[in-house]
């Protein structure tokens, strides 16, 4: 048994043994709470849906990777690689599509190299902007996200330039 386990069975025990000491229906309770956590399931799936579609279509349509070979020749002459590139541009769409193109780069180049720890450094320092926003204003109901997304936009561009810069002085 690891300390996990027994950290997490003494929470639950601890919440239960204060819900009875509390005198609280704790099976109504909880069957209350799941609801309303199904409730909002209901709530924000179409926001994850369409993110979702939206990004399956960007990746598969191509449109990603004809921005990248767009892009790389720009990149490659300000000193970004152009095999984080891609990276870079799926990381703010979709978390379990860039961890399939970071798989890729540390099977390619190896997590020691300066591309993959680039790469690890960006993976650990940006957010997948879209879903979050799609799951989080869902839940709320908010349907502008106004800013929101340019300044998510905007820290994710500061994440890549600060994964870039750091991994180049330190390593």
């Amino acid at each position: 048994m690891s300390v996990s386990d027994i950290l997490l069975s003494s929470v639950i025990g601890g919440i239960l043994i204060y819900g009875m000491v509390k005198n609280v229906d704790i099976y109504g309770t909880f069957v209350e709470g799941a609801l309303e956590g199904a409730k909002s399931a209901v709530k924000i799936f179409p926001y994850i849906l369409a993110v979702v579609f939206a990004i399956n279509l960007f990746i598969h349509s191509g449109a990603e990777a004809f921005i990248v070979g767009i892009l790389s020749p720009l990149t490659s002459m300000i000193g970004f690689p152009p095999e984080i590139l891609s990276l870079s541009i799926v990381k703010p769409l979709s978390g379990g599509g860039s961890l399939g193109v970071f798989k890729t780069i540390l099977d390619i180049y190896g997590p020691d190299s300066y591309i993959g720890r680039t790469a690890s450094v960006l993976m650990g320092s940006s957010e997948t902007i879209f879903y979050t926003v799609a799951v989080y204003f869902g839940a709320v109901g908010i349907k502008n996200a106004r800013y929101t997304i340019k300044v998510g936009l905007i820290a994710h561009c500061a994440s890549i330039f600060a994964a870039l810069a750091v991994c180049k002085l330190m390593f």
